[in-house]
């Protein structure tokens, strides 16, 4: 019953968010529209805040179990994209407001976990030290994280699933061979 009432709370909010702007949800709003009393709200949340923060890292934990592996970067991506676009109003109304860190913690979290999971799996057993790893994984991580963050700022209008097929052609070989010059024999 318990996470039936938390998952009410949290879908109420989603509804209002596909709505309003965060700035006019206020908690009575949410309460009413799940039909639970302010107190249940806090029980389970400290603010809307912790709300929103509590919403995008079950997400993020979805997308990480969901992609514990990651052979294909694309596939990937369109899940995480899916997402978004899935809750798009919902999204953009967090991105666009003082909250806007909670979206992107969580979003350099799978950005993080995704690129990882693809360098595990693009070592292939290969070793290279691990400062090297680490500075592949940042920079990777931080293209994905830059070019998610300018399609939320541009209010996600781009054909984002397009321009990461294109960038993936793009770059095709560049990881193995960014492996290969960091490779310890």
């Amino acid at each position: 019953m318990a996470r039936f009432t938390k998952k009410a709370i949290q879908e109420s909010f989603l509804k209002l968010l596909t709505e309003h702007p965060l700035s006019q949800i206020t908690v009575k709003d949410i309460v009413a529209d799940c039909g639970v009393n302010r107190n249940t709200f806090y029980y389970y949340f400290d603010d809307i805040p912790g709300l929103i923060e509590d919403i995008v890292m079950e997400d993020a934990e979805a997308t990480i179990e969901a992609y514990p592996t990651v052979e294909k970067l694309e596939d990937c991506l369109d899940y995480v994209i899916g997402t978004a676009l899935a809750k798009k109003r919902a999204v953009l109304h967090i991105y666009n407001s003082v909250n806007r860190e909670i979206y992107e913690q969580y979003l350099w979290k799978v950005c993080g976990h995704v690129i990882a999971a693809y360098l595990t799996t693009a070592l292939n057993g290969r070793k290279i030290r691990q400062s090297d790893l680490e500075a592949i994984r940042e920079y990777l991580t931080c293209v994905g994280f830059g070019i998610i963050s300018g399609w939320l700022a541009t209010g996600m209008t781009e054909d984002i699933h397009s321009v990461f097929a294109r960038i993936c052609q793009i770059k095709k070989g560049t990881i193995e061979l960014m492996i290969s010059r960091c490779e310890q024999v």
